[in-house]
């Protein structure tokens, strides 16, 4: 399978990138913070996995990121942009009946999808645990200094691998620090009302983010599969496509 890459305007104009692989039911799969769809889903076969359990793979490069706009205007960073934009691709394809995941922001940015009642039959949420979501001003405050200071870590440490990880991938820190600042936290109340069945998987070694069991102890049709890695590197193991793959097509 060859991925298609694709163009378009989101609700405020700004240009959007998206790619997608395979066909049949749609899935809209978001990747996590300094990433893109091909260093999330693609690079590592992750996309490939799912699209041949049946799916058409849709792969947004998230505002900021990857291909698309990285426009340094802090009104074109409304909170909850990512999630609008989401919504306006959504729209923009005319998907009615689909699935949605992501990971770490990505699977952020699905949960504010879900509270904000976009309606997917299922959901995906990798590389995130509860605290992530209700306690992001912790986690955004820890990534704006890894955009203010890259050289200011200690060589292995998290703010270290975050820094190298944005260098390889060409993140603009400017219009990045305004996706973080974009973002709001989802109250533990709204995230237990959220009725639709839902993945959480991420890595043995992954807590990054909080619990992940624990998120999905608290949601309310939540299933939780742990793979092995830890947030950097649960990416490029095979067993985060097949959990994604399994549970969508069961």
């Amino acid at each position: 399978m060859t991925p298609t890459h694709y163009r378009f305007a989101s609700f405020d104009g700004v240009e959007l990138a998206w790619t997608e692989l395979g066909a049949g039911r749609p899935v809209v799969l978001l990747h996590g913070l300094f990433s893109t769809a091909q260093t999330n889903w693609l690079k590592y076969g992750a996309a490939a996995t799912i699209a041949a359990a049946g799916f058409r793979v849709i792969m947004p490069d998230l505002r900021a990121h990857g291909d698309s706009a990285k426009p340094h205007d802090a009104a074109a960073y409304p909170q909850d942009v990512l999630a609008r934009d989401v919504e306006a691709l959504v729209a923009h394809l005319g998907l009615s009946d689909f699935d949605l995941g992501g990971y770490s922001l990505g699977a952020r940015t699905t949960m504010r999808c879900l509270v904000r009642e976009m309606t997917p039959r299922r959901a995906v949420l990798s590389g995130m645990g509860l605290s992530g979501m209700t306690e992001f001003a912790k986690r955004s405050a820890f990534f704006l200094d890894v955009i203010a200071n890259p050289d200011s870590f200690e060589r292995g440490t998290g703010g270290w691998f975050a820094a190298q990880f944005m260098r390889t991938n060409h993140i603009d820190g400017e219009a990045v620090a305004h996706v973080l600042r974009s973002q709001v936290s989802t109250p533990r109340a709204d995230i237990v009302a959220v009725q639709t069945p839902i993945l959480v998987v991420a890595g043995k070694d992954d807590d990054d983010n909080g619990s992940a069991p624990e998120l999905a102890q608290v949601l309310p049709h939540g299933h939780y599969i742990e793979t092995p890695g830890n947030h950097m590197s649960a990416v490029v193991e095979r067993a985060l496509g097949h959990a994604i793959a399994d549970f969508l097509a069961a």
